[in-house]
């Protein structure tokens, strides 16, 4: 298999601006088929606006970007029915049970026997026994998980997770960490953004950090790790964590951060 052809989205130069904001400032990154890819950022680094122009939802101001080979500029057509987007809250009606849900998507997408893919996916994601009640009584991360299993509808190649776990507890981000480990060994390319960097050691195959729109650096955790020297505390090798790495690569500290939201929310108005 060629090196174009084992890459599912691969991205050159992306540029893309909010009047006098520079959010993306020439973004290059490449990420291999049936991989979890993490995309770490501080708020407003730019990870959601990239997810966008992949998605065909956003249009770039520069540079060019595929996806499963297809260009997300030229062909958005075939892009958007090759991939699968879950943004950062739920999408799931609550007046509709779980299996309604699953059957109205895949009846939307005219599948043939929409009830027994609803099934089989509720299945999937460990949701049987409660598919027949209305999604207003699901926790966080069964809602979420049901948002997910609504996203592989169709079985896109490659899945979008934009901050799945935004406001989830513990135990539903351990549920999300679940159905995203079971997607990648189904297979399926996931490109998943995310703030929290627990969550990136513990799915990804590979991590970028975005940082003031530019990727800063790409690679294994081991690999990044290896960025910054251990510690050596009483005799004990104390090996640096990925949040060590994050900081000490972007110069941040809780401060920058608020000041990176505050630019994003200028920027929308």
């Amino acid at each position: 298999m060629s090196a174009a052809t084992a890459s599912a989205i691969t991205v050159r130069g992306i540029e893309k601006s909010y009047k006098n904001l520079h959010v993306l400032r020439g973004v290059d990154l490449e990420v291999q088929r049936g991989t979890v890819f993490a995309l770490l950022g501080s708020n407003g680094a730019g990870k959601t606006t990239l997810v966008k122009i992949l998605s065909t939802l956003l249009k770039a101001d520069a540079g060019t970007a595929s996806v499963v080979g297809l260009d997300v500029a030229k062909e958005p057509a075939q892009v958007r029915a090759a991939i699968s987007l879950t943004g950062q809250f739920a999408a799931v009606d609550e007046r509709l049970t779980g299996r309604e849900n699953l059957v109205l998507i895949a009846r939307l997408r005219h599948l043939r026997a929409p009830g027994t893919i609803a099934d089989e996916l509720l299945a999937r994601f460990s949701l049987t026994e409660a598919g027949g009640r209305k999604v207003s009584t699901y926790s966080g991360g069964m809602r979420r998980r049901l948002d997910i299993a609504m996203s592989l509808i169709g079985e896109p190649s490659v899945i979008f997770l934009d901050e799945p776990t935004t406001g989830l507890d513990p135990e539903a981000r351990q549920e999300v960490w679940q159905t995203v480990r079971q997607l990648a060994g189904k297979g399926t390319t996931v490109l998943l953004t995310t703030q929290y960097l627990e969550e990136a050691e513990q799915l990804a195959d590979r991590i970028a950090i975005l940082h003031k729109g530019r990727i800063i650096v790409d690679g294994t955790l081991d690999e990044l790790k290896k960025l910054l020297p251990a510690a050596t505390v009483e005799y004990v090798e104390k090996q640096p964590t990925l949040e060590e790495v994050f900081f000490a690569l972007t110069g941040e500290s809780t401060g920058d951060t608020a000041d990176e939201t505050t630019d994003a929310a200028q920027a929308q108005k």
